[in-house]
């Protein structure tokens, strides 16, 4: 992350015009290309406020020529207005932007009534009207970018800025200093799967407010007034190429205008891939975390890796089998074939009797069993429902990650044992239904609900993430992307034939059992 500091400079010209720019903390300021004066179509006995801004735009001023690390330039639209304090300290709005050169927006002048003959006056520049004594901006919760590396949307997402006016012979010179904060996401990747996709936007969330309507203090200090949101979202259109193993912001740098302070961003990139799911087209996100001061009037740098994490397919097993559902078939090593990736092929390789190692723990019993294998490493059923009942789970149905050669999403969050355990929540002897109730000698099923939104930020440190990663049954693989399940290292009491397992889905999460023979995921949850 790069911030770059947005100040000004005062060009004196022959009409008093003074020269706004976003400039980097290296003063990489921008030169002023005289062309010829215009007809000022002020007007007459109006009284003229002078200051720049660059290409006009059609709506508010446009941010522009900015590279990473650098500063960036400010132009003026043609629809701009200004708000200036009269003699009466009543706010007064201009009339649109006048351009005295041609081929040069930089600089405006503003037409406004009334009576103005203090040394100085002070001007206020905001996307909201101002109906009484209280300025305000409108920082929008969301905001829309037409074109990669192309910030002409900085006004009316909420761009704001004050100056004072300083008297120069009949009319005012002024150079606006800028209120808000923005940022540059410039995202990279050298997946595969990333880059034949499409950056469809940029949801930036955080735990407080970043946009909603603020009041602006003489000071330009920004303070919520109203319909403050913790989400911010940059949409792009049909989608900006995210093919670029390297940073490149002509293809895909994405601009955005927050509020200013320091905020832990979870920064949510929305991919479109239409080639990698067996189902079709599928959008969803990579996530990012980061913690900014977002410092009024200045542009911050945000690169980002973008990497789906991938699974492997060799964590699949029959309950507690001594090796996994496709060992010495894997979709790796030999055919594909032989191991199925997705659900249009069913493969004949997959065990079928206690003579294979890949086949479940068959041992015979009237009672508790535990498992002695592969399932050993898994939490038992008395665990499990302690994250059921007390984990908090929190669906994630956009999370992008892969699988075997293909993208998916979906999954759940959890808290962590640890964090379980520190708040007296987690026992391996007795199950979450109370003291006595052993799961490994009593049959019990447990469930719950998950909450349909992501932890809080500040709290992402607690929770562990578990993806749908479906399930194989007599040799074909399903419901990757919309179940998840975890084998438990218990068998249902008195039956092999059944194990305790971790169910997730849309519909819940459980603690549920299972036939012993169905391939599902086993891992550790520590």
């Amino acid at each position: 992350m790069k911030r770059t500091t947005i100040g000004s400079v005062m060009q004196g010209l022959c009409y008093g015009f003074a020269a706004l720019l976003f400039a980097a903390s290296c003063a990489n300021d921008d030169t002023v290309q005289e062309g010829k004066q215009k007809e000022n179509n002020i007007p007459a006995g109006a009284t003229v406020f002078t200051g720049t801004s660059q290409p006009g735009t059609t709506t508010r001023t446009a941010i522009l020529n900015h590279t990473k690390g650098s500063g960036a330039s400010v132009n003026w639209s043609s629809s701009d207005k200004i708000w200036v304090k009269d003699d009466a300290g009543t706010w007064q709005q201009s009339g649109a932007a006048v351009f005295p050169f041609t081929n040069n927006s930089s600089f405006a002048k503003f037409g406004l009534s009334g009576t103005y003959t203090g040394a100085s006056h002070d001007i206020l520049y905001t996307n909201k009207a101002i109906t009484g004594s209280q300025p305000q901006v409108e920082i929008k919760a969301t905001q829309t970018q037409s074109a990669p590396n192309n910030f002409d949307h900085a006004g009316e997402s909420g761009d704001c800025g004050i100056a004072t006016a300083s008297r120069v012979g009949s009319g005012y010179n002024f150079t606006l200093n800028h209120k808000a904060s923005y940022l540059c996401f410039i995202p990279r990747s050298s997946n595969p799967y990333v880059n034949r996709s499409k950056l469809i936007k940029i949801e930036i969330m955080c735990d407080d407010d970043i946009a909603g309507t603020y009041n602006m203090a003489a000071d330009g200090t920004l303070t919520l007034a109203s319909g403050g949101s913790k989400t911010i979202t940059v949409t792009t259109g049909s989608g900006f190429a995210i093919d670029n193993s390297t940073e490149d912001m002509s293809k895909n740098a994405t601009y955005a205008v927050v509020a200013p302070g320091t905020h832990t961003f979870r920064i949510r990139y929305w991919l479109r891939n239409t080639v990698d799911n067996p189902s079709g087209t599928i959008e969803g996100t990579v996530s990012k975390y980061i913690t900014l001061n977002c410092t009024a009037g200045a542009i911050h740098d945000v690169t980002a890796n973008l990497e789906p994490h991938d699974y492997d397919g060799d964590h699949y097993y029959m309950w507690d089998a001594k090796q996994q559902y496709w060992y010495g078939y894997e979709w790796t090593h030999h055919n594909p074939a032989w191991q199925p990736t997705d659900y249009t092929y069913v493969s004949s390789f997959y065990p079928r009797n206690n003579t294979d190692n890949r086949y479940y723990n068959d041992t015979s019993t009237s009672g508790r069993l535990d498992a002695t294998h592969s399932c050993a490493i898994a939490p038992n059923a008395n665990e499990m429902s302690w994250f059921v009942a007390k984990g908090d789970p929190h669906y994630d149905q956009y999370e992008l990650w892969t699988l075997m050669g293909h993208l998916y999403k979906g999954g759940m969050w959890f808290k962590k044992k640890s964090i379980l355990q520190s708040e007296g929540n987690y026992n391996k002897e007795y199950s979450a239904s109370g003291v006595g109730t052993d799961l490994r000698s009593t049959i019990l099923f447990f469930a719950n609900s998950a909450v349909e939104e992501l932890p809080l930020i500040s709290s992402k440190d607690n929770f562990f993430y578990l993806p749908y990663l479906g399930i194989y049954v007599d040799g074909r693989l399903q419901d990757v992307g919309s179940q998840g399940f975890y084998w438990s290292s218990n068998s249902e009491p008195g039956n092999s034939d059944n194990a305790y397992l971790l169910q997730l889905s849309g519909s819940g999460i459980k603690v549920n059992r299972f036939p012993s023979f169905h391939g599902y995921r086993v891992q550790s949850m520590d």
